[in-house]
């Protein structure tokens, strides 16, 4: 294995598409095993053959805390251990509060507070026995701004943040904690919002924006999980040059 290969073992929720597809490709094209794990079979088992052996994947639904269990300790029985819990799972409903759609809000609630709940409580035993391991959260540039009709999605996503740094301060020196803030990017994440009016408006916000690709992120991944042991990158900033917000 080359000096620039990592030699560890991956977990990422939400690695169907996007941003988790491209963090499973661009960690193991790094040299790493990965687990990759989301709801949707087809699409993960398609991502395997092609990924090859260092791969796997577990059907997973993070807002099911036994079934992240299940996926943690399918990874430990592949590939011996987790080094790096990816918690990437996420949805953005938008609507204005107003609209009352309670349902939009459990949702995200359930899959961007309690999904990384459930990946931390997942790992945390096994890395702490261990005495290492790295948790990665995919925060958004909602985790630092309050967006007009991104309320809830905000919410969550500043509860990530706070997630994040409360457990970088429990874990001080045996588990790395790094929170990243995507901006726009290329991906699926839009289509989880059924306010077709709402989306209108954004789309037409953001028209003069430039959207990265997913690998921008992905990238970011790598390079902070690549740090040495006494390194740690807590927080990471990835958005289009010409994006203000």
């Amino acid at each position: 294995m080359s000096s620039d290969q990592l030699d560890k073992v991956v977990a990422v929720t939400g690695a169907s598409s996007g941003i988790g597809e491209a963090i499973a490709r661009e960690l193991t094209d790094a040299g790493c095993r990965v687990m990759l794990a989301a709801r949707r079979e087809s699409q993960l088992k398609s991502l395997v053959q092609e990924l090859g052996d260092r791969t796997a994947y577990h059907l997973t639904d993070v807002t099911n805390a036994q079934a992240v269990q299940e996926m943690a300790q399918a990874t430990i029985d592949r590939f011996g251990k987790i080094d790096v819990l990816v918690n990437n799972a996420g949805v953005m409903p938008v609507s204005p509060l107003i609209d009352l759609k309670l349902d939009d809000w459990n949702k995200a609630i359930d899959v961007n507070i309690r999904g990384v709940l459930h990946g931390i409580a997942a790992v945390l035993p096994h890395m702490s026995d261990r005495g290492s391991g790295h948790i990665v959260n995919i925060g958004s540039i909602a985790s630092i701004h309050a967006i007009p009709n991104f309320a809830v999605y905000c919410g969550t996503k500043f509860a990530v943040k706070a997630i994040s740094e409360s457990l970088r301060k429990e874990t001080l020196g045996k588990i790395r904690v790094t929170i990243i803030y995507p901006g726009a990017v290329e991906s699926e994440l839009m289509q989880s919002s059924n306010d077709e009016q709402t989306i209108n408006q954004i789309a037409s916000k953001f028209s003069d924006v430039s959207f990265i690709p997913p690998t921008a992120i992905s990238q970011a991944v790598r390079y902070a999980i690549a740090q040495p042991p006494e390194v740690a990158v807590n927080e990471i900033t990835v958005r289009p040059a010409n994006q203000e917000l």
